[in-house]
C-alpha cells in the first residue's frame, strides 16, 4: 500500500468520525430543544388554566356582588 493511499484512508476514516459526531451532537440538540418545548408547552397550559379560574371567580364574585345590591343574594337576611 502506497503513502498516498494510506493517507487517503486515514482522513477518509477521520472525515467518517467527526460526520457521525456532529450528527450526534445535532440529535442531541434537536431532542434537547423537543424536551424545552414540551416543557414550555405545559407551564403555558398550567398558566392559562390558572387565569381562567382566576377570571371563573371573579366573574363569580361581581354576581355575588349584583345579587347583593339587587337583594336576591345569599347574604341578605331578611327580617
Amino acid at each position: 500500500m502506497s503513502s498516498t493511499q494510506f493517507n487517503a484512508g486515514e482522513t477518509h476514516g477521520k472525515t467518517q468520525a467527526k460526520t457521525e459526531q456532529l450528527v450526534d451532537s445535532c440529535k442531541d440538540t434537536a431532542n434537547a430543544a423537543r424536551d424545552r418545548s414540551a416543557q414550555a408547552a405545559d407551564q403555558s397550559a398550567g398558566f392559562l388554566q390558572q387565569t381562567g379560574e382566576q377570571v371563573k371567580s371573579m366573574a363569580q364574585g361581581a354576581i355575588d356582588g349584583v345579587k347583593n345590591t339587587l337583594g336576591v343574594g345569599d347574604n341578605n337576611t331578611k327580617k
